[in-house]
């Protein structure tokens, strides 16, 4: 039995942070189809074989033939990118859902046009060939979705890779706070960042660390610094994606926080709770899927998210008097 693995559409992001990791643990016969603009590959075992693919339609196409001639009975293919294969196949198929936007019954209106035009042919292309097909998830939360918008079954199969130990000095911590994130809308940097200035007119101003990317989030970075400066906030940004890199600023971190409104996984989250960090998140399903945080929070909220931080920062706001009908008729009296 020979496993493939098709992920000629992966180079990037999460994906890529799951798939490298897999790829080093493979230890049998397999022939793995990755994006040729992935970079450096983990040690592979000598039965792994790799095919370089060209990210355009044709060399897509290309790998898509080539692994409906070879995979057979008794074989098993793996899709990672989401996507299953255009041609029907002898071999088992899995199909692994990453991506939230994929399934569907989220909205794509604060995406850029180029990304929303291919999620529509992505999720075209997720219902016209799964076939027969498993769908494979990472959390309970995401199985639901699938049951509920594509009226299909999925298995819940998470996996994380190990997070690179790195010893940290306590008394040495450069950020309070830590976002690990890319700038999509739905990862809810906009409102993090009004959460710190309803903090600041609290008279707290915890120190933020956010992985913006210039040339990705370019838009969102200018302005998340445009409100850091008026408002004097400690809010900074270092881009970084290498697990290595991440790791080391997980152990440069007190907590992690977690705006997001929704994931198919949330791998930081699992990085964070590995590395021994307080986690600071959404009240959502995803999040209790994968950790227990300490504190949660509405993300459709700005002052969800502020309260949520004053009190894990020991500066939690009392709830308001409620006085019995007498009271409140005396105060009534007393207005004028």
């Amino acid at each position: 039995m020979i496993l493939y693995i098709q992920a000629s559409n992966v180079h990037s992001g999460g994906g890529k942070s799951l798939l490298l990791p897999l790829l080093g643990a493979i230890k049998r016969p397999c022939t793995v189809y990755v994006d040729s603009r992935i970079g450096d590959l983990p040690a592979l075992h000598e039965d792994v074989r790799v095919v370089f693919v060209n990210p355009s339609l044709w060399g897509r196409f290309k790998a898509e033939w080539e692994l409906h001639m070879r995979a057979t009975a008794g074989d098993t293919v793996l899709c990672f990118g989401n996507l299953p294969t255009v041609f029907s196949s002898r071999a088992k198929v899995l199909v692994y859902v990453q991506s939230r936007y994929v399934i569907g019954g989220v909205s794509t209106q604060a995406l850029p046009m180029k990304l929303r035009l291919r999620l529509v042919i992505e999720r075209v292309w997720l219902r016209a060939f799964l076939r027969s097909a498993d769908i494979v998830v990472q959390t309970p939360t995401m199985a639901r979705k699938v049951q509920e918008i594509m009226d299909r079954p999925a298995r819940v199969m998470p996996f994380s890779p190990l997070l690179n130990q790195i010893t940290a000095d306590n008394d040495k911590h450069t950020y309070d706070y830590v976002y690990v994130a890319s700038g999509e809308a739905h990862k809810n940097h906009r409102r993090l960042v009004e959460a710190w200035e309803i903090l600041g007119v609290h008279g707290l101003n915890p120190t933020l660390c956010l992985t913006l990317n210039k040339e990705r989030d370019g838009e969102l970075l200018a302005w998340t610094n445009a409100r850091a400066q008026g408002a004097g906030l400690s809010i900074r940004v270092e881009d970084v994606s290498d697990p290595v890199a991440i790791a080391g600023l997980l152990a440069r971190s007190r907590a992690l926080i977690f705006p997001s409104m929704f994931e198919s996984f949330g791998l930081p989250l699992v990085e964070a709770s590995q590395a021994g960090l307080p986690i600071v998140a959404s009240e959502r399903d995803y999040v209790r899927d994968v950790v227990v945080p300490v504190v949660t929070f509405d993300p459709e909220s700005a002052r969800s998210i502020a309260q949520a931080v004053m009190r894990h920062q020991g500066h939690a706001e009392p709830p308001i008097q409620v006085p019995e009908p007498a009271a409140f008729l005396d105060q009534i009296l007393a207005a004028r």
